[in-house]
């Protein structure tokens, strides 16, 4: 095979992997920027859970048995203690908390770039680092490298490398 021959194949391949990947890199884009805001309660709504637990429970066990992170007593009032968003009275066992979710499609928008190995996402998100892969390294192969676009290139792919 020439390399003539190799850079047409590589340009159809990067068109055609292009094509594929214009659906996923718009929901994992999608869902890269509502991950950016995860930490506020943008497009989150917000629900009042009542809960009875075990009584007596200190502030790791209650975070365990509601599945929250980071339940931190903040004061007590008699037999309650006030947590961020919530209250837990240590002796009926009685817990109120607000609790804030995005959206379901959203959510699952947003675990797209959570996906550990063994859940389902797991094999699309290495399908798509793959074909991310052979789109950068075939667009290198679009332009002979003694033309001026292709040392053009050259540098912002040198400016993108620095700025990571």
């Amino acid at each position: 095979m020439t390399m003539k021959d190799f850079r047409i194949y590589m340009r159809l391949g990067h068109r055609y992997v292009g094509f594929f990947m214009v659906g996923i890199m718009l929901v994992y884009s999608l869902s890269g920027m509502l991950l950016v805001f995860r930490d506020t309660d943008f497009l989150k709504s917000s629900k009042t859970v009542k809960q009875v637990v075990a009584s007596n429970l200190d502030e790791k066990n209650l975070a365990k048995t509601l599945k929250m992170k980071n339940i931190d007593f903040r004061e007590q009032q008699g037999d309650i203690q006030l947590f961020k968003d919530g209250q837990y009275n240590v002796k009926t066992g009685e817990v109120t908390y607000t609790s804030k979710k995005l959206p379901v499609v959203l959510d699952k928008m947003v675990n797209f770039h959570k996906a550990p190995s063994k859940g389902s996402m797991g094999g699309l998100n290495v399908l798509f680092g793959l074909s991310l892969l052979f789109f950068v390294v075939s667009s290198l192969f679009l332009f002979t490298p003694s033309s001026k676009i292709f040392k053009r290139g050259l540098a912002f792919v040198a400016v993108g490398w620095c700025c990571r």
